[in-house]
C-alpha cells in the first residue's frame, strides 16, 4: 500500500507488510518517537527519534524489519525513551542490552549442547554423531534448547524423559540422557554450572528395562513363531524371523547392509563401530538364515541396506519391529531384543557349553578377563545355532514345545 493511504497510528502489521518503496527513502510515525524507515530498494528497517542530554536530536536504529517486529519495536523504544527520560544514554544502553541478549542466549542449552557436540564429534563415527546431534534436534531443543540451562530443574529434565519413555523409545531416551549429563558435565568442569542436574535421575525413572527385554515363555514360543512367518510384510516377516534365529540386537540387524554378509561361507560379520561394545562380531547363519537372506534380497537386494527405510540410504525406524509385534497381539509379551533371551534360555536349558552361548550373543567381559578373539568358538556355535534354527523350526510345526537335543 501506498503511505497516503495509512489512516491510523501504530501502524499495523498488514500496514507494515505492505508499504510501497518511493524514489527517496522516507519514515512513517508509528508513536512515541518511533518511525518506520522504508529505502527505495524496498528494506525496511526501525528507527527511534530522541532528544540528547545536550537537547539536540538525533537518531538510533532498533533493527530490520524482518527480524524485529512491531511489538518488539515498540518494547524496546519504550525502553529507550525510558532510559532518555532518566538522564541516560539510549545508544549506551542499547549496547548494554545487546551483550545482556547475547550472554542469555550463550546460556541457553542449545549452544551449550553443540559446544558439546562439536567437541566430541571427532571421536564418533560420522553415524553416530548424526544419530546423537538428530536425537537432541528432535527431542530436547523444542522443548530446552532456549532455556538458561541453569535454571532447568531436575523434576523438569525427569518429566521430560519419562514422557520420552512413554512413547516407547526407551533405548534413545536412555541415549538422550547420557547426552544430557554429560552436556551438563561440560558445563560443570568449565565453571558455567554448579551442578549436573541430570545426575542420578536414573535412580528415579522408571526405565522399564523389564518391558524392553520381555519375551513369551517357552510354552507360547509355537504360536508366536507361526504368527510372524504368517505376517503380511516380506521385510518385517524375513526380520523377525532372524531375531529368533540369531539372537542378535535389533539394532545390529536393522542397520546391517548386504556387504557384511557372506552367503557361500555362511557367515555374517558385523563391523565393530556398530556393535555395542565397539568389537567386531562374527555371526554363524543356519540354513534357514541363508534361505531368508536370498529371500530379501530379491525383495530389495537393489539397496546396500537389507531393511531399507523410506529414504534409501537410511534403514528401518527403532520402532520397526516392535510394531509388527505389536500388530500380531505381542505388545508388552514380546519384543525384538526378548529373542535374544528366548535363545539364550533353550540353548542353557539344553546344556550348551555356556561360553559359546555367551560368544554368540556377544557378552564379553571388559579388562583382561575378556580379551577378544572375534572367531572364538565359531565352529562350536556354528553347530549350536543349526540346533537352535532346526528346533525352532521343529516346535513350529508341531506346534508343541519338546526340547530335544541331537546328540553329536
Amino acid at each position: 500500500m501506498k503511505r497516503s493511504e495509512i489512516k491510523r497510528r501504530p501502524l499495523a502489521s498488514t500496514v507494515l507488510d505492505t508499504l510501497e518503496p518511493e524514489d527517496k527513502e522516507y519514515r512513517e510515525l508509528d508513536g512515541n518517537g518511533l518511525y518506520f524507515r522504508v529505502k527505495p530498494d524496498g528494506n525496511k528497517s526501525w528507527q527511534l527519534r530522541y532528544k540528547k542530554p545536550d537537547g539536540k536530536w538525533s537518531w538510533i536504529g532498533l533493527g530490520s524489519y524482518s527480524t524485529v517486529k512491531g511489538a518488539q519495536a515498540r518494547k524496546k523504544a519504550a525502553e529507550l525513551n525510558d532510559d532518555a527520560a532518566n538522564g541516560k544514554n539510549p545508544i549506551v544502553s542499547k549496547q548494554i542490552r545487546k551483550a545482556k541478549e547475547i550472554a542469555v542466549a550463550n546460556n541457553t542449552f542449545e549452544p551449550l549442547a553443540r559446544e558439546w557436540f562439536n567437541g566430541k564429534m571427532s571421536k564418533w563415527e560420522q553415524k553416530t554423531g548424526a544419530r546423537i546431534i538428530g536425537a537432541l534436534e528432535l527431542h530436547v531443543f523444542p522443548v530446552f534448547g532456549k532455556r538458561l540451562y541453569a535454571e532447568i530443574l531436575p523434576m523438569e529434565w525427569m518429566i521430560f524423559f519419562r514422557d520420552m519413555q512413554s512413547k516407547g523409545i526407551i533405548e534413545q531416551t536412555k541415549r538422550v540422557r547420557a547426552a544430557c549429563k554429560s552436556i551438563y558435565s561440560l558445563a560443570v568442569v568449565t565453571g558455567r554450572a554448579t551442578y549436573n542436574p541430570i545426575e542420578g535421575l536414573h535412580e528415579h525413572l522408571e526405565t522399564k528395562s523389564a518391558e524392553n527385554y520381555a519375551h513369551v515363555p517357552v510354552g507360547e514360543l509355537p504360536p508366536l513363531l507361526n504368527a510372524i512367518r504368517s505376517y503380511p510384510s516380506i521385510d518385517a516377516r524375513i526380520g523377525l524371523t532372524l531375531l529368533s534365529i540369531l539372537a542378535c540386537r535389533p539394532s545390529e540387524l536393522r542397520e546391517a547392509t548386504w556387504s557384511e554378509f557372506d552367503l557361500d561361507k555362511a557367515i555374517w560379520t558385523i563391523p565393530g563401530e556398530r556393535m555395542k561394545k565397539r568389537r567386531e562380531h562374527l555371526v554363524p547363519l543356519p540354513k534357514q538364515a541363508i534361505v531368508l537372506l536370498k529371500e530379501l534380497h530379491r525383495f530389495n537386494g537393489a539397496y546396500p541396506l537389507l531393511f531399507v527405510g523410506r529414504v534409501s540410504t537410511k534403514p528401518r525406524s527403532d520402532m520397526f519391529f516392535n510394531m509388527a509385534l505389536r500388530r500380531l497381539g505381542y505388545e508388552g509379551r514380546q519384543t525384538p531384543h526378548g529373542f535374544r533371551h528366548v535363545a539364550s534360555t533353550a540353548l542353557n536349558e539344553q546344556g550348551f557349553n555356556a561360553d559359546h552361548i555367551e560368544a554368540q550373543l556377544s557378552h564379553v567381559k571388559d579388562g583382561v578377563a575378556g580379551v577378544y578373539n572375534k572367531a572364538k568358538y565359531l565352529e562350536q556355535r556354528r553347530e549350536m545355532m543349526q540346533w537352535y534354527a532346526d528346533y525352532l523350526d521343529r516346535i513350529a510345526g508341531n506346534n508343541v514345545v519338546v526340547f530335544s537335543r541331537v546328540a553329536g
